[in-house]
């Protein structure tokens, strides 16, 4: 026996009509799209120190943390310029280093010494003061870091546009495609604004975005698919916002459990995951938003006539 879900998002038969605004969500995702594309060259993305190099000690205090003995300490130690702050609770502080110029070995043996000058620094500035964490990333490392990341986001995008190209028509790949970069350069300008550090996890975070927002759009349009043979005399604005409708309460209530679930790691995650959740969250947002006001209307674009011809030909076959 079928039951209906308790909760539903919208009534059945709700027919809203969204592609009465496709250009005016087209010119709004444009204009948001140039504008992160703008801060990302100016003021640009914070590396972290997996893509900029350097050394990162995460220390904790017995009490909460006294800035001005730590910099007292390390002064001691003859490192003058180090970056201090907070992070999570009162007593946890996060120290930042240039990492010594160098690939040779010389280089590794100041990296080290200067990671053990400040352990004795922090354990110096506050009895019972410990270090809990010290990373080091060398320059020649974080480069190529930094390019295999960007290297997995473009390899990324091409395997999604072969994927929805050979199971659907070229339309929906395209369509597919051009949203996925506006999402992405979206949430690029979002980690500009926040000042978010961009690294590995935030590599991470945003192929996640990809793989969801791919998946919400596949759902829109496999239903689209299915209308076009369903409805042979529809003309596709209607046939898409038919769609749209259909398939609003299984977009929103997807979106809306993986959100309930990132949200609790975006505020209590601390320093580690904070961040990964936060744009989860906006991606999510922008996907699942996307979905409906930029792939749809780019597939009314491309399709209009080619689709409709297509369903009709196959109908009279």
């Amino acid at each position: 026996m079928f039951m209906r879900p308790l909760l539903r998002f919208v009534p059945d038969g709700t027919k809203i009509n969204f592609m009465r605004g496709r250009f005016i969500g087209l010119a709004t995702s444009a204009f948001l799209s140039i504008a992160s594309v703008v801060l990302f060259f100016y003021p640009g993305l914070s590396l972290g120190i997996d893509f900029k190099g350097g050394i990162v000690v995460e220390a904790r205090t017995p009490g909460p943390a006294d800035f001005g003995k730590l910099h007292a300490a390390l002064n001691a130690q003859h490192i003058s310029a180090a970056g201090l702050q907070r992070f999570g609770a009162e007593n946890d502080v996060l120290i930042r280093l240039d990492a010594p110029s160098g690939h040779d070995a010389a280089s590794e043996a100041a990296t080290q010494s200067l990671v053990d000058r400040v352990r004795l620094a922090v354990a110096a500035s506050q009895p019972g003061s410990q270090v809990l964490r010290a990373d080091a990333v060398g320059a020649s490392v974080s480069s190529e870091l930094f390019r295999n990341g960007l290297l997995a986001l473009g390899l990324s995008l091409l395997m999604i546009l072969a994927y929805i190209w050979v199971r659907f028509e070229w339309e929906f790949a395209i369509s597919a495609v051009i949203t996925l970069i506006l999402d992405l350069t979206k949430t690029i300008g979002f980690l500009v604004i926040t000042h978010f550090e961009f690294d590995l996890v935030m590599v991470a975070a945003l192929l996640t975005v990809l793989g969801y927002s791919t998946n919400d759009k596949v759902v829109v349009y496999d239903r689209v698919r299915e209308n076009l043979r369903k409805y042979r005399s529809m003309d596709l604005r209607s046939l898409i916002d038919l769609s749209i409708n259909e398939t609003l309460n299984r977009t929103l209530g997807t979106s809306s459990t993986v959100f309930l679930a990132a949200l609790p790691l975006a505020i209590f995650g601390g320093a580690t995951l904070s961040g990964f959740a936060w744009v989860m969250l906006f991606g999510i947002v922008v996907g699942t938003s996307s979905s409906i006001f930029i792939a749809a209307p780019l597939l009314l674009l491309l399709g209009e006539k080619r689709l409709r011809q297509d369903a009709r030909a196959v109908a009279k076959r």
